[in-house]
């Protein structure tokens, strides 16, 4: 059921070898990872199983319990990530799963056609990454646009002139020059048909996605999906329900960035938790915080072993999980708002949100832009304090000491003292005082 059973390996006694084989040339190169499954913390195999009622309804609260003490196991992974991503109703019986899941594999296929009449190298289990239209629409030569050279071939007229399937045959090739960069260290993509497997999603969330289409970095996002989840539409589904909270980082216009709101969230964090450490960074023309917008962006991707990202991830996912994120998901294909869902919530409901989204909760700050992720990154900052302010000349000096931290970093260590800065955060703007003096801990 889940693609990662293709990729894992078996255990040996105590030792735990690698979940995500690496190229032996490359191991030298990628940070080595630090997650590990903890028997009585991780969410395992049983855990998960156990969490199902004979129906199939899903107890959501002790799920997220597991996960944010100890991850999931990675041979549940893509099945736990259709849950906390918001593809299904942990609410919902199999029988109804499996319906919504047959309902979508076939959507999928619809518009994977779509794109195969305009492109055959979709579906041809190969990619491309040359250009499969001019940029003023019309056809390359037959010599190059053939099948035989890497998979395009001439576009008709009348698809040409369609402004939208222009957009996209501009874009093809693109996705497959950033596939082919994409995880290049795991061997899993030493593979075509695994290239082509997130070549296709890829193209096809481009071609659906009519406001954003494809942006550089939703290659990043989508890979561990193609990766954790075999059925390809399934793995597309999934990218797709993250994509609808994270599609705002991608949004750039010639005057902003995607992640614009969230830098000046993170900018007024800094300002309220550690004014000396704002002034020194405006003083170093920093105050826009730019340094850190790959780490938004692409949630740590880089910053982060392959494994350690996807524990990241999962913990980040499921501290921030809502009870309603399917039934919103389904009722409009735009971003989620929360806030529509956060008007009377009782303590037994309360106990299905995630350690994050229940402070959010509890509090009455509900900022879409205050996410988990923003204060990762504040609470990197902070961590880099001392050597921030007395190193830093300049804004290369900045990034250089960011940078510092890859490979470094714990996922669960970094979850919590992100949690720590929310909470001070929260303290300094009188979020307590106003709404709920006495709302407790984490």
């Amino acid at each position: 059921m889940l693609g990662c059973n293709m990729i894992l390996k078996k255990f040996g006694g105590s030792e735990q070898e690698e979940f995500y084989p690496v190229r032996p040339e490359c191991r030298n190169d990628v940070p080595k990872p630090r997650f590990r499954p903890r028997t009585g913390k991780t969410l395992s195999v049983r855990k998960w199983e156990s969490a199902f009622s004979e129906d199939g309804h899903v107890d959501i609260a002790r799920v997220l319990r597991r996960i944010q003490r100890g991850g999931v196991h990675p041979a549940i992974k893509g099945a736990v990530w259709e849950f906390l991503f918001g593809c299904f109703d942990p609410s919902s019986t199999s029988n109804e799963r499996n319906k919504i899941r047959q309902l979508r594999r076939d959507q999928y296929s619809r518009w994977k056609a779509e794109c195969k009449e305009m492109a055959p190298i979709i579906g041809s289990g190969k990619i491309t990454t040359r250009p499969i239209i001019n940029e003023d629409g019309t056809p390359l030569d037959d010599d190059t646009a053939s099948l035989h050279c890497d998979g395009a071939k001439a576009i008709d007229d009348e698809d040409v002139h369609d402004k939208k399937a222009l957009k996209w045959m501009l874009t093809v090739h693109q996705i497959g020059l950033d596939v082919v960069r994409t995880d290049r260290a795991l061997e899993f993509y030493e593979s075509e048909a695994n290239q082509a497997k997130l070549f296709d999603i890829l193209a096809v969330y481009a071609w659906m996605d009519k406001d954003i289409g494809y942006v550089q970095g939703m290659n990043d996002i989508c890979s561990p999906m193609a990766i954790l989840l075999e059925n390809e539409a399934d793995a597309f589904w999934c990218f797709e329900r993250a994509m609808r909270r994270l599609r705002g980082n991608f949004r750039c216009t010639t005057s902003s960035i995607g992640v614009q709101s969230q830098l000046s969230t993170l900018s007024q964090i800094i300002r309220t938790i550690d004014p000396k450490l704002h002034q020194h960074l405006e003083d170093l023309d920093g105050g826009e915080y730019l340094f850190a917008f790959r780490m938004l962006m692409v949630l740590f991707r880089r910053e982060f072993s392959f494994a350690d990202a996807l524990y990241l991830w999962e913990l980040i996912w499921a501290m921030e999980y809502n009870p309603n994120i399917f039934s919103l998901y389904e009722e409009s294909r735009s971003v989620l708002n929360i806030n529509a869902a956060a008007a009377t919530v009782n303590e037994k409901l309360l106990e299905r949100y995630g350690t994050f989204e229940r402070k959010k909760m509890q509090t009455g700050c509900m900022d879409q832009q205050n996410t988990l992720v923003v204060f990762l990154v504040a609470s990197v900052l902070e961590a880099k304090n001392k050597k921030l302010l007395k190193e830093a000349k300049g804004l290369d000096d900045v990034v250089q000491i960011l940078g510092d931290i890859t490979g470094k970093l714990d996922a669960k260590k970094a979850c919590n003292e992100a949690l720590k800065i929310h909470k001070k955060y929260l303290y300094k703007v009188d979020y307590y005082s106003l709404h709920s003096p006495n709302i407790g801990t984490y």
